[in-house]
């Protein structure tokens, strides 16, 4: 599989780390041992503390520059990596640079709503607009780049999550790098678990591992839909994903594993199984975690390898998706555990 023949533009530092996590796999063992848990590091990609949007956006802001645009605008929840890493793209490309956030958990903390991400979104240049919760954001997004100057002949509209076959063409590349980087490592792995959410990493992965020849299972771990409505939208955009790319093949719906189980209360709102995943892995291996994506993800993990999904020896990688720059948003949840006041 080769992607050369798409725009592209370089943002991310690639090759992200494939490291083992020695302590917590010793933590999971019981007594006939356990699985290798792994880490795949795309919290280390750069662009405004880093994250699984940068991988997206080298496709995006290729498409971007390639049709003349001069702005960009993006939506996404309020303490959206997303946005977040748009900001920080279009600032590296010298881009005009519009987010709209919508605040999809009624949280009116001031942390919540100024800190985290929407900080960094605004200390990268954007300019950000506000929206109530909507059926259709990216209508909503649509209303917005019209009002702005020039329109969509002059704004590229990105959509959240970068999540389309364009952007999801990151994790079709970073199936590629991590395949090359176990077989150089001499590294059997067993299964890949990460967040699923907007859906165009999870399904950026599954086609770039048909794409690579590899029958690795991915475990997506959905952090606001049901199971089922999840896996048609995973497989639906990895299908498009894999007729924009050209593969010959197409992703099956047994490809698909989505596990709703560590939702919590809704999107954005940690659940205790998701604090604890955030806490277990500082603690255990000082790597940050977010309470939105990568805890929930984390927690699916633990929960698989308690029940006995794994077996002991079996390398499981978890795909770190960065956004830990949303915990000093969501402070309020940690240290003395109170709500965050909604």
């Amino acid at each position: 599989m080769t992607l050369d023949h798409l725009p592209r533009v370089r943002l991310a530092h690639l090759p992200t780390p494939l490291e083992p996590l020695e302590r917590l796999s010793a933590a999971l063992a019981g007594p006939e041992g356990g699985p290798e848990i792994w880490i795949k590091r795309d919290d280390c990609t750069g662009l405004a503390t880093g994250g699984n949007k940068a991988r997206k956006l080298e496709y995006l802001m290729g498409a971007a520059l390639e049709r003349g645009a001069e702005a960009v605008a993006t939506q996404g929840a309020v303490q959206s990596n997303h946005a977040r890493q748009t900001a920080a793209a279009a600032a590296r490309l010298g881009l005009e640079c519009h987010v709209l956030l919508e605040n999809r958990t009624g949280f009116t903390d001031g942390d919540y709503n100024e800190n985290g991400n929407v900080l960094l979104d605004r200390l990268c240049g954007a300019t950000v607009h506000r929206c109530p919760p909507r059926d259709d954001m990216e209508a909503a997004l649509a209303e917005l780049v019209a009002g702005l100057p020039g329109g969509a002949d002059r704004v590229y509209a990105i959509p959240g999550g970068g999540s389309n076959a364009i952007g999801a063409c990151g994790y079709a590349h970073a199936a590629t790098e991590l395949v090359e980087q176990a077989e150089a490592g001499g590294l059997g792995i067993d299964a890949i678990v990460l967040a699923s959410g907007s859906a165009g990493t999870h399904s950026g992965m599954v086609t770039g591992l048909l794409g690579a020849g590899s029958n690795i299972p991915v475990y997506g771990v959905s952090v606001r839909a049901e199971s089922a409505p999840q896996e048609t939208k995973v497989l639906d955009l990895a299908r498009e994903t894999a007729a924009h790319i050209g593969l010959p093949a197409s992703v099956g719906a047994a490809d698909i594993r989505v596990d709703d189980r560590f939702v919590g209360p809704g999107y954005g709102i940690p659940a205790d199984s998701t604090l604890e995943a955030v806490r277990t892995m500082a603690e255990l291996e000082g790597i940050l975690l977010d309470p939105v994506y990568t805890g929930k993800a984390f927690a699916g993990l633990l929960g698989l390898v308690r029940e006995g999904a794994f077996r002991a020896g079996q390398r499981v990688v978890f795909l770190h998706t960065g956004g830990s720059s949303a915990l000093f948003a969501y402070h309020g949840w940690f240290g003395e555990k109170r709500a965050m006041a909604a």
